[in-house]
């Protein structure tokens, strides 16, 4: 086995690029779940009070920023043709993944909002400020938490599932799927 040197995608594999959206929002997402779930235990005078959201927004931020290129990426750079799989399977993964990125959107929009519905600017590691919306509505912080927290558990669920089908791939099928988004090329 070999790793592909290529930037962009051609009819069999995935370039580089891609490959390394798809990790970085991954590994992101991974992290940012239990740091949310412990952000919402930390009381008023807990010493991370300031500092863990501010972590997790605008490491947030940095997600919005890879998954908008990610998708400016795929309408230019066509993904690869998918492996022959029963009819099923494909209209399954096809499903998942619009999900995934349906999902994903959902959930850093509300995030959006629930940090900028004070009319604060969010803060991207002191480099700069990304500013709130001109206007909020009634409850916003409320309404875009519950949204995102739901959201989010969801995001967690179908990406674990995501990974199970590329483990399932990978072990069972022995195909070459997981290989593809690692970058590994067979001899």
């Amino acid at each position: 086995m070999t790793m592909h040197k290529k930037l962009l995608n051609d009819k069999q594999d995935y370039g580089w690029l891609p490959i390394i959206m798809h990790w970085l929002i991954a590994l992101a997402v991974l992290g940012l779940y239990p740091l949310g779930l412990y952000i919402d235990s930390l009381s008023y005078y807990d010493p991370e009070y300031r500092t863990v959201p501010a972590w997790h927004k605008s490491i947030g931020l940095l997600v919005m920023a890879v998954f908008i290129a990610r998708i400016a990426w795929r309408l230019i750079n066509k993904p690869p043709m998918a492996l022959p799989q029963p009819k099923l399977h494909e209209i399954a993964a096809k499903v998942a993944h619009a999900g995934l990125y349906l999902l994903l959107l959902i959930t850093l929009i509300s995030g959006y909002l629930i940090s900028t519905a004070d009319g604060s600017p969010i803060e991207l590691f002191s480099w700069f400020s990304v500013p709130a919306l001109p206007y909020a509505i009634e409850n916003q912080e409320d309404i875009a938490g519950e949204i995102h927290f739901i959201v989010a558990t969801l995001l967690i669920s179908l990406a674990a599932l995501h990974a199970g089908a590329a483990l399932k791939h990978h072990f069972i099928d022995k195909d070459i799927t997981l290989k593809r988004m690692l970058a590994i090329q067979e001899d």
